[in-house]
């Protein structure tokens, strides 16, 4: 998804960190934007945004819930993406200061009551329990322009074993319209704060 329209010479991305947790997968989605404002605070945006501030986004998870039978949660306070999903057993895998970051888990997302559990970087790409999904999502801030950013979100899933394969699949058939929205109405929100940012800074 590219929501601004970017005309100017190639863009150069030398090798990105997320190779180095998930090079092969089972599913890859990427998102991308043009966002007219420095990289650095393009970063920042993306880094503090607070995900369910949409309220579409926070409906997707409410239904996800339900359709899930998912168990009473406590209520959620405000939060950043990175801080909320930290806390929720998220872990950080790799990190450029204000250019690039890389989060993982492992986890069973085809159950009700979804569980995340960090590993450590170096122990991430042969991590091989059985029964388990290892996912991996980035937030890249690549700067075109002083004042022009290339905003990208990866999203890579690699099965442990063929019987978590064939879990995660049966659930993505269902799962990835969800995904998929939530990614649409994120990209352009954050894109206006960022912008907004950089005009009132």
């Amino acid at each position: 998804m590219t929501t601004a329209t970017y005309t100017g010479p190639e863009i150069k991305i030398d090798r990105r960190a997320i190779e180095r947790f998930i090079p092969a997968w089972d599913i890859r989605t990427c998102h991308e934007t043009i966002v007219q404002a420095p990289a650095d605070t393009v970063f920042a945006v993306a880094e503090h945004f607070d995900l369910q501030s949409i309220p579409l986004v926070r409906a997707i998870f409410w239904l996800r819930g339900k359709i899930m039978r998912a168990g009473n949660t406590t209520p959620r306070r405000p939060a950043g993406l990175v801080a909320e999903t930290k806390s929720l057993g998220w872990g950080e895998l790799a990190r450029q200061p204000g250019r690039e970051l890389v989060m993982g888990a492992v986890t069973q997302p085809w159950v009700a009551d979804v569980k995340f559990t960090a590993v450590p970087p170096d122990d991430f790409l042969g991590y091989a329990e059985s029964g388990r999904v290892k996912i991996v999502w980035t937030l890249e801030a690549i700067p075109i322009e002083p004042t022009l950013t290339l905003f990208r979100t990866e999203t890579r899933v690699r099965a442990t074993d063929m019987a978590a394969r064939e879990k995660f699949l049966r659930y993505w058939r269902f799962a990835r319209f969800g995904s998929q929205l939530i990614r649409w109405l994120h990209l352009p929100a954050l894109r206006r704060a960022a912008e907004l940012q950089h005009r009132m800074s």
